[in-house]
């Protein structure tokens, strides 16, 4: 019985997308990779952060998330940092209608200038955690769509 891992997400297939792996056995995260070369723009007002694809999907246990962290060069190598600072990706986002549970990393880039990803490079790492629910929790939403969805009605 499958537990938890990744899969390549659909319409990521045969683009050479390389599952997140451990680098060392002591390390608790996954390497994501970037999914094709990407420009993150220098930071400005009102600016939107940029989603960078990894063609990848995580399927879990029930009470099991997968979070996603940046690496840690990369404010003071890239100036890059998460706009959500951590991502939440839930057991319910895999295979969802909209995106098939493609897991993205939401960057800003606080440098002066311009910044590209190319595809393969190492941007962020996944853990797996176990997490609890209170003794009334009660929910029972069904998620409805992909990135940003859970407060779709």
């Amino acid at each position: 019985m499958k537990q938890r891992g990744f899969e390549i997400a659909k319409g990521w297939e045969n683009k050479d997308i390389n599952i997140p792996i451990r680098k060392t056995k002591s390390a608790a995260g996954y390497d994501f990779e970037a999914a094709e070369d990407i420009t993150i723009p220098s930071f400005k007002k009102n600016n939107l952060p940029t989603l960078i694809p990894t063609g990848i999907k995580a399927y879990m246990l029930d009470d099991e998330v997968l979070y996603l962290y940046n690496r840690s060069s990369n404010p003071k190598k890239k100036g890059l940092v998460l706009a959500n600072s951590v991502g939440v990706i839930d057991k319910d986002y895999y295979g969802n209608p909209d995106n098939d549970g493609h897991i993205m990393f939401a960057f800003y880039n606080i440098k002066d200038e311009d910044i590209t990803i190319k595809k393969g490079e190492a941007i962020g790492q996944g853990v797996f955690a176990k997490y609890l629910i209170t003794d009334d929790d009660n929910a029972d939403g069904v998620r409805l769509g992909g990135f940003g969805s859970t407060d779709k009605k």
